[in-house]
């Protein structure tokens, strides 16, 4: 039965056509059926354990010195286009969306590394009767809130043992990276699918998937033979990795009627939150086991000829490459090209330094153009991250992490690192050290200038702005009280410095220090999690995540003196119908107790020096305000609000959609002295080449600003 199914999908690839008009679209009283039907069946399977074999075939066809450039892709090897991979895993499934995949044993005949392109999981996350596939990027074609995108087209009937099969043809009504294409063949018993074969597009990768469902009661609604094709083609390079997988379920656990009933009601009590069940699989698979003759004896499908072929070649490469490493000039020579190839690499890509007993060293490239960015306001910036990460059996933790970045419109160099040492991770309880050198700041002497100012002539310019350059250090200590609070506990100091001379000297000293006790509580209501080993993992909650933060500064250091900063934030992201979000971030603060002279410098209002990408950012902050309003006022309200969806005004410009993967509107209020209010409003594009955005800033109904935000995201996705 195995070979056999094979064998019919060797040639589904030919199966796609072009619709005939001659072909009845279905009727709606059938799409009825089928979507109703698919609703129920979407969570219909409440878990499954299953064994996975996975074998796989990737061969370059094209292959060219840029590759080398891509981002976690393969290292292959020099004159070799043809390989081939296979593993055994034990997958764990949890209704609606939770996957647990341990790897127990895997073959290979590729040299090393690793390829997000061709994580085959995504394409195992394909509950089709869902609302979206693959981690919510694509929209199903099955459930009726996403239909309206597709046409229905009955392609032909046929019986089998007693039932009727409709093969379906879905056709989206425009191209999209969001929308698949292709058959489905659906019984008319219980109106549940018997098989289908979808292709897509998502960055840079095509796709297709061919899945058989299984013919037992127990395994219908779920998948036992998968067949797919991932093409990635970039800048000359073409390759492809052709999938076969097949799942042997252990065990699949249905919803009881009354589970069904209530499968929309959330029953929230203390107890609920704890999601280790559904993450954790009860067999040991610690060992990844890679030798090649145990694999033989367990892997359940015989290899072709030519499969066996690529094994037998990389054993005569592996044989002769240790001949070769005999001699000691063809040692030295094979030292040299590690060296100058490591160097290279670092130059151009990221690379992991794995050292058992040290830690582990991560980099990005030092020439990426994802590393760049470019703003209306601040022009383009580069920034340059590394990272070291030492995790110790009992689940304790060790993270620093430096960054360099550097803004070329201000000639201006920031660095900072942070430091963690999560000792406690059940309870996140860690150490963290912060220090580096902040945005330039203007003190407080300015605020009174400001005040005295009326709106109607309020200007930055003439004020003498003496700016200081920041060096600040934190040592705080973060633990979680219960589940979902948290609690900020430290102290922040700041080295603030200008420029001493006469004419500064009337107005401000040209040094100032602060030392400020901080206290910082978060807390997230309902909160979901699961523990893994030692560590509690946070997974998301339904309820938005409060924060107040509060220092209080005392002159217990040279030119330093008092004050109170107090901010409060909240904020949350929801999800509406899978693929479409609003996020919104709402906050306001003040500083109280003043004594002497100090910063007005917020943490959760405030411009931000390193660039940060987009979405750590764009949708929280103001892309078109003036830098000097972060720090004019002793009080401030905002708010920013973010939609995010894959169809909005590009909708009638289908062609554009192609390659349009989200659409967003921008939205951001601010209340303070001189400005009440100050809107911002914007409209951007996420796809997978870049990110762009435009926006307008309002000033009390006036239009004052418009601008642009770009940064490259190619791979980053």
């Amino acid at each position: 039965m195995w070979l056999t199914a094979i064998a019919v999908m060797g040639g589904w690839a030919s199966e796609v056509t072009p619709v005939f008009h001659s072909k009845p679209h279905v009727p709606d009283s059938l799409l009825e059926h089928i979507f109703k039907s698919a609703d129920v069946y979407a969570t219909q399977v409440k878990s499954y354990e299953a064994e996975l074999y996975l074998k796989g075939r990737m061969k370059t066809s094209k292959r060219n010195r840029i590759l080398r450039y891509v981002p976690s892709m393969f290292r292959f090897e020099k004159g070799v286009y043809d390989y081939v991979h296979e593993s055994i895993s034990d997958l764990h499934y949890t209704a609606p969306n939770t996957y647990d995949r341990k790897v127990r044993a895997i073959s290979t005949t590729l040299p090393g590394g690793n390829s997000r392109f061709f994580d085959i999981l995504d394409y195992l996350k394909f509950n089709i009767y869902a609302p979206s596939v693959m981690d919510d990027r694509i929209l199903s074609p099955l459930h009726k809130a996403t239909s309206r995108h597709y046409s229905y087209v009955l392609d032909s009937v046929s019986y089998e043992r007693g039932t009727t099969l409709y093969k379906i043809q879905v056709v989206p009504h425009f191209r999209s990276i969001q929308l698949l294409e292709g058959f489905f063949w659906i019984s008319t018993d219980d109106w549940h699918l018997t098989s289908m074969f979808f292709k897509g597009q998502y960055d840079v990768v095509k796709f297709k998937v061919e899945m058989k469902m299984g013919e037992t009661e127990q395994t219908k609604y779920l998948p036992t033979l998968i067949y797919s094709t991932v093409l990635f083609s970039f800048m000359g390079n073409t390759i492809e990795m052709d999938y076969t997988g097949w799942m042997k379920y252990k065990s699949v656990d249905y919803r009881t009627p009354q589970e069904m009933l209530l499968r929309n009601v959330v029953k929230r009590n203390r107890y609920k939150y704890n999601l280790t069940p559904s993450y954790t699989l009860t067999c040991d698979t610690t060992q990844v086991m890679r030798n090649a003759e145990h694999f033989n004896r367990i892997r359940p499908i015989p290899l072709s000829v030519p499969e066996e072929r690529l094994y037998t070649a990389y054993r005569q490469r592996q044989e002769e490459r240790e001949d070769s490493l005999i001699r000691p000039e063809q040692l030295r020579k094979e030292k040299a090209n590690v060296f100058w190839g490591q160097i290279g690499d670092a130059l151009i890509r990221s690379y992991d330094i794995d050292l058992s007993r040290v830690g582990n060293v991560r980099c990005s490239p030092l020439f990426n153009p994802m590393l760049f960015g470019y703003s209306h306001r601040k022009g383009i910036s580069y920034r340059q991250t590394f990272k070291y990460n030492k995790v110790f059996n009992d689940g304790r933790h060790l993270r620093i992490a430096p960054q360099i970045g550097y803004n070329f419109t201000k000639k201006e160099l920031y660095a900072k690192t942070d430091i963690q040492y999560e000792y406690n991770p059940r309870r996140h309880a860690r150490i963290e050290v912060n220090a580096g050198n902040g945005n330039r700041i203007y003190s407080s002497v300015v605020l009174d200038q400001l005040k005295a100012m009326p709106d109607s002539t309020f200007s930055f310019e003439g004020l003498d702005l003496d700016y200081f350059k920041d060096v600040y250090l934190n040592v705080s200590h973060n633990i979680e009280i219960v589940n979902g609070l948290r609690l900020w506990t430290g102290v922040s100091m700041h080295w603030r410095y200008t420029s001493s001379t006469p004419e500064v000297a009337s107005r401000v000293r040209s040094h100032y220090n602060s030392f400020a006790p901080r206290l910082r509580v978060e807390w997230t209501p309902g909160l979901y999690y699961y523990v893994n080993g030692n560590r509690k993992i946070d997974v998301g909650s339904h309820y938005p995540t409060f924060v107040a933060d509060f220092e209080h500064g005392i002159p217990i250091m040279h030119n330093s003196g008092t004050y109170s900063r107090l901010e409060l934030s909240a904020e949350q992201r929801i999800r509406i119908r899978n693929v479409h979000s609003i996020n919104y971030h709402v906050g306001g603060g003040f500083f109280t107790n003043t004594k002497d002279m100090y910063f007005v410098d917020y943490v959760d209002f405030a411009d931000r020096n390193l660039p940060q990408g987009w979405s750590d950012d764009i949708g929280g902050t103001f892309q078109m305000l003036d830098g000097r309003w972060y720090n004019a006022s002793r009080h401030y309200l905002r708010g920013n609000i973010t939609y995010e969806t894959p169809f909005l005004l590009l909708y009638p410009v289908s062609k554009l959609l192609s390659f349009v993967q989200k659409e967003r509107i921008y939205a951001g209020l601010l209340f303070m002295p001189h400005l009440n209010p100050y809107v911002e409003v914007g409209y951007g594009l996420a796809t997978h080449l870049f990110d762009m955005g435009v926006f307008i800033g309002n000033e009390q109904g006036k239009f004052t600003s418009v601008g642009c935000k770009f940064t490259f995201e190619l791979f980053n996705k």
